[in-house]
């Protein structure tokens, strides 16, 4: 005679309900532990981007013009800046002196080492003719007439200016700003849509 086994066969879908028992609930305090350090992580993570990778910034004002106009959000990137790959005619994002941490958005003009100067509104770096045919440098439709006296820029003295040159406080009137003040440059367009991905140049 064979033994007759009475015991209930095992399905998946018992096992699967019975680990599901078996389980232990978290408590509230392990609960709001998981929330804070996920909460954590995710700051973490946002900082790391915003420090070393991109951030949005919104335009203030109307010194970029046409380039940049007030209230668009732009892109600025920031790996390659923080590894000194700066090029004359970027637009960058600074600080400048005194002014906390308030940022502006400027045309990158002359490096370390280069001469500016501006005479009747044309500027020269190491004493040759920038090619601003792209810019517009006055929002009225005038011509830009001023002049800046020749300066050789130290090894730690960046000039910038806006492309709107008579509504723009920048380097011709606070002087150059040093490498810490250069936050990033800006790339692309964000907003408004119509000009969504739009490379700034």
């Amino acid at each position: 005679m064979s033994d007759i086994n009475e015991k209930p066969v095992e399905t998946e879908e018992t096992a699967e309900k019975k680990n599901k028992k078996e389980k232990p609930k978290k408590t509230m305090k392990q609960e709001i532990i998981s929330w804070i350090l996920t909460l954590g992580a995710a700051v973490v993570i946002a900082l790391v981007i915003r420090t070393f990778l991109f951030e949005f910034i919104r335009v203030d004002g109307e010194s970029m013009m046409n380039t940049l106009t007030n209230k668009e959000i732009v892109l600025m990137t920031k790996p390659a800046y923080l590894m000194g790959k700066m090029e004359r005619g970027d637009i960058v994002i600074c600080n400048y002196p005194n002014r906390g941490r308030t940022l502006f958005v400027k045309r990158l003009i002359a490096l370390p080492g280069d001469s500016i100067e501006i005479i009747n509104g044309v500027v020269y770096v190491n004493d040759e003719i920038v090619d601003e045919s792209g810019i517009d440098k006055m929002t009225d439709g005038t011509r830009f007439h001023a002049n800046y006296a020749r300066r050789v820029l130290g090894e730690d003295e960046y000039f910038v200016m806006g492309d709107n040159r008579d509504n723009s406080n920048d380097s011709r009137s606070i002087g150059p700003i040093s490498r810490s003040m250069i936050r990033g440059h800006v790339q692309r367009v964000i907003l408004p849509l119509t000009k969504f991905g739009q490379k700034v140049e």
